[in-house]
């Protein structure tokens, strides 16, 4: 294994659902590449903490709970042109899931649902890029699948 940038990365999406939540469900549909990204943020199942404590040991006792699949914070320089971007504003005034796909410069593959939370611009300065900020709040299925890992070989 070799760490490496995340040069090259792209985010992508799709407002359709899979026909099965694994690698070839996702994979089946059709994706829009989402431009000008310049930070994808980060994603990742993340437990809750359940704690108990007994009277008689004093002791805390500690357990994972329910999981969340994380949220990504997306920045982008702002361009209404872009297909993926239209795509992504599109998903923020829906209450449906939309399918996401993140690859990584090596060709590792992350497949997700996420609501789109937010869209919003930032003008800024005079010497600044207008950009957008992005929110998506990954789900998972009804079966309990969040995240599905695609890893090059």
């Amino acid at each position: 294994m070799t760490v490496r940038t995340s040069a090259g990365s792209t985010l992508k999406i799709s407002a359709s659902a899979p026909a099965t939540f694994n690698a070839a469900g996702y994979s089946a549909l059709v994706y829009t590449s989402v431009g000008e990204i310049t930070d994808l943020g980060e994603f990742g199942r993340e437990f809750t903490l359940v704690t108990h404590n007994a009277v008689g040991s004093r002791g805390t006792q500690k357990f994972k709970g329910s999981f969340n699949e994380g949220t990504m914070n997306l920045s982008l320089g702002l361009d209404t042109d872009d297909a993926g971007q239209v795509l992504m504003k599109a998903g923020s005034l829906s209450d449906t899931a939309y399918s996401f796909e993140v690859t990584t410069q090596n060709g590792d593959s992350y497949y997700f649902q996420a609501m789109v939370m937010s869209f919003k611009v930032g003008v800024g300065s005079v010497d600044s890029i207008t950009t957008a900020t992005c929110t998506l709040e990954i789900t998972t299925s009804a079966g309990g699948i969040g995240v599905v890992e695609d890893l090059a070989a």
